[in-house]
C-alpha cells in the first residue's frame, strides 16, 4: 500500500458507508485489496454474531478495489457493482476480520473478483464472487482525482 493511501489506512478518513463500517485498509495493491475490521456491537445482528450484511459489504468493497488500485498520489479508480454472489461459511462474535478481494479476470471495463473472509483464528466466515464495471474516467491507471 503507498503512503498516499494513508489517508484510508486506519477508517478515520472514510466517505459514507465505508466510515459506518469502520474498517481499516490492510493492503492494497494491483489485482488484491485486504480490509480488517475490529467486531463491534454495531456489526452484529440480533443472535449476537456478525451480520451479513457487513460481511457482504466488506465483501463487496474489498473485491471492487482488488480491479480499481490507482497507483497516484491524490487520484483514485471507481468501480460500480454489477454482480455480487454471498455465500456464508461460519460465523464469530469478536475479534478482528480480514476480507481479502482478488480480481481474477477482466478486459478494460467489466472484470471479475473473488472474496474470503476469515476470522483471527483463520476460520472461514463467507466467500462470494461478483462483476464490476470501472466508471467512466476511471479506466485508465492514473484514474480521477480524490
Amino acid at each position: 500500500m503507498g503512503d498516499h493511501d494513508s489517508e484510508f489506512l486506519h477508517g478515520t478518513e472514510l466517505p459514507g458507508f465505508h466510515s459506518l463500517l469502520g474498517y481499516q485498509q490492510a493492503e492494497w495493491g494491483e489485482g488484491e485489496a485486504v480490509i480488517a475490521l475490529e467486531l463491534q456491537p454495531r456489526h452484529l445482528n440480533l443472535a449476537g454474531v456478525i451480520h451479513g450484511g457487513v460481511l457482504t459489504s466488506l465483501l463487496d468493497i474489498a473485491m471492487a478495489q482488488a480491479g480499481t488500485y490507482c497507483p497516484y498520489p491524490g487520484r483514485m479508480r471507481k468501480a460500480i457493482t454489477l454482480s455480487l454472489t454471498t455465500t456464508f461459511t461460519g460465523q464469530c462474535s469478536g475479534g478482528t476480520i480480514r476480507v481479502t478481494g482478488r480480481k481474477r479476470a477482466g478486459g478494460s471495463r467489466i472484470f471479475n473478483s473473488t472474496g474470503e473472509v476469515h476470522d483471527d483464528q483463520g476460520n472461514l466466515l463467507a466467500i462470494a464472487e461478483g462483476t464490476f464495471r470501472i466508471r467512466s474516467g476511471s479506466d485508465k491507471p492514473e484514474g480521477v482525482p480524490i
